[in-house]
């Protein structure tokens, strides 16, 4: 069995592994990079494989470094089917639907992709697995998808052929959210092809991080300012409109304002509505008694352009929530620009940022940035809220990887700080590790 790291090979984007057995190819995502320029003109280089060849694509969640190139993969050629979990299907068609839009409205570039192309991906997502389920995926080749724990739907893939167990993490969950149960273990593997987005650090408890949250709120709204929430559309949005419902019903925040400023995460926010019973039993009561987090007195969702316009960003004690994640575009751009310059306003980041996006500039302490074609001052309190993380620390990813118990574990998905520090940890306790370059094959 022949393995190549098409993408997330030393760095924190763009998953693809394309996997070559004796009786079929298929691959394991096919995500988009973002971030740095040279990363993302990766978007349009030739793929290590021949579309026309792979057999199957098995997705591990809905996030776009993870599914964004499936449309183009389509229009390369690939008409296999896409294995996957209903809320992931759900969560892809919202994605995909929105990036193509945003391709075709790009008059910077060619698209990568169309409408059509993503329409044909979302056609092929027609073998949808339950957590545990085996598949026969091709001749001696079985998968199965476990509880990645890490948003709706999640999962990472365990693959068992020529005699080998292979497993794939996709992205590993922290433990303890409110809307995602924690990630499942892994059976023993000879393989563990794993992530390591925070390989380098230890998160603080959630419960910790909420109340750090509800503090910035108190500070920032006693000041005059308002708190700006970059957030991505996926999980984090609906795992922080919990949070606030939560603290609201408590009275343990003030009567405010909460907009939720991004068609997209509204639109993720009624799947999960969908797919409430999947949820850890805390949240599930709470929808059971007919109450919604998702739907309270405080909450205002801004679907229009005029909408999100009238939001009073420049006067103070609101929540805005709004999307990109990493602010790379989308409204927040307008809340930051005119919130940075405010010293009593606050932007709270609940997420990975990653190199090269403004989102990465103003942590690492920008005294200011450029936002819409103007120069910005950044006077407003910064604040990094890692607790909130949907990634799994050092230490979960290791007791995770520990029960795998791996011959070898190939270390992906992380920037070379966090690659480096987990692949220290793993060989101090007796692992072979091998951290692989892009388009690197490996021979199992």
């Amino acid at each position: 069995m022949k393995i190549t790291f098409a993408g997330a090979a030393q760095t924190v984007t763009g998953s693809c592994f394309h996997v070559e057995t004796k009786t079929t190819q298929f691959l394991v995502d096919c995500g988009m990079f973002q971030g740095l320029p040279e990363l993302e003109e990766r978007n349009r280089a030739p793929f290590p494989f021949d579309p026309v060849e792979v057999r199957r694509l098995i997705l591990t969640h809905g996030h776009l470094d993870h599914l964004g190139l499936i449309p183009r993969l389509m229009r390369e050629g690939f008409r296999g089917r896409i294995v996957t979990t209903t809320p992931t299907r759900d969560i892809a068609h919202i994605m995909l639907m929105d990036a193509a839009r945003i391709q075709e409205e790009s008059e910077e570039e060619e698209p990568l992709y169309t409408t059509e192309d993503a329409f044909l991906a979302l056609d092929r997502m027609n073998r949808l697995l339950e957590y545990g389920q085996h598949y026969r995926m091709a001749p001696g080749v079985e998968v199965t998808l476990m509880d990645a724990g890490h948003i709706l739907g999640a999962a990472f893939v365990v693959v068992r052929t020529e005699g080998k167990t292979v497993i794939f993490s996709g992205d590993l969950g922290n433990r303890g959210k409110p809307l995602v149960e924690d990630p499942a273990y892994p059976p023993k593997a000879d393989v563990l092809i794993l992530e390591s987005t925070y390989g380098d650090r230890v998160h603080r408890p959630i419960s910790e991080s909420i109340e750090e949250l509800r503090r910035v709120i108190l500070r920032t709204f006693e000041a005059g300012g308002n708190v700006i929430i970059p957030s991505f559309a996926l999980e984090r949005t609906q795992e922080v409109l919990y949070i606030l419902y939560r603290l609201w019903r408590e009275r343990k925040i003030p009567k405010c304002e909460i907009y939720l400023d991004s068609p997209l995460a509204t639109a993720a926010t009624r799947i999960f509505e969908k797919h409430s019973h999947r949820f850890p039993e805390p949240a599930r009561r709470i929808f059971r008694k007919k109450r919604n987090p998702f739907a309270f007195e405080l909450l205002k969702y801004t679907l229009t352009r005029r909408a999100s316009k009238r939001i009073p960003s420049d006067q103070g004690g609101a929540i805005i929530i709004a999307g990109s994640g990493m602010c790379t575009g989308g409204r927040i751009l307008y809340h930051l620009k005119v919130n940075l310059p405010r010293p009593e306003s606050s932007v709270v980041f609940v997420g990975y940022q990653a190199e090269g996006t403004l989102g990465r500039e103003i942590l690492d302490g920008a005294e200011r940035v450029e936002i819409m074609g103007s120069i910005v001052p950044v006077r407003a309190n910064i604040v990094r809220i890692e607790g909130l993380s949907a990634h799994a620390d050092q230490r979960i990813l290791v007791d995770w990887a520990l029960h795998a118990d791996p011959s070898l574990i190939v270390l992906v998905h992380g920037e070379e700080r966090a690659l480096g520090a987990l692949a220290e940890k793993f060989i101090s306790l007796g692992y072979s590790v091998h951290i692989p370059a892009w388009h690197e094959t490996i021979e199992v």
